[in-house]
């Protein structure tokens, strides 16, 4: 099975939600060490497109790769998995 034509898609953690039209997500993984073989957290973030303005703070939400639409953003709000508190 091959992902050609196929989108990258990351379920993360809005932690900034001050641009317009802007969210940046936070998204986590788990790398296994090389040597130690214990798992460790690496985090990357991500500036994401939110067309309407409804993503806010600690949203747990589906991004999906897309073309470059600035310098920073490549990626979209897919949906908002789980509201924030």
């Amino acid at each position: 099975m091959n992902n050609i034509g196929m989108k990258r898609q990351v379920v993360g953690t809005v932690v900034s939600d001050k641009m317009d039209k802007t969210v940046v997500v936070q998204v986590e993984r788990l790398v296994k060490h090389k040597f130690y073989h214990k798992y460790i957290r690496r985090q990357a973030k991500f500036s994401a497109h939110d067309e309407e303005n409804s993503c806010k703070i600690g949203d747990k939400v589906l991004i999906t790769e897309s073309r470059p639409l600035s310098k920073t953003k490549k990626w979209r709000v897919s949906k908002i998995v789980e509201k924030a508190v």
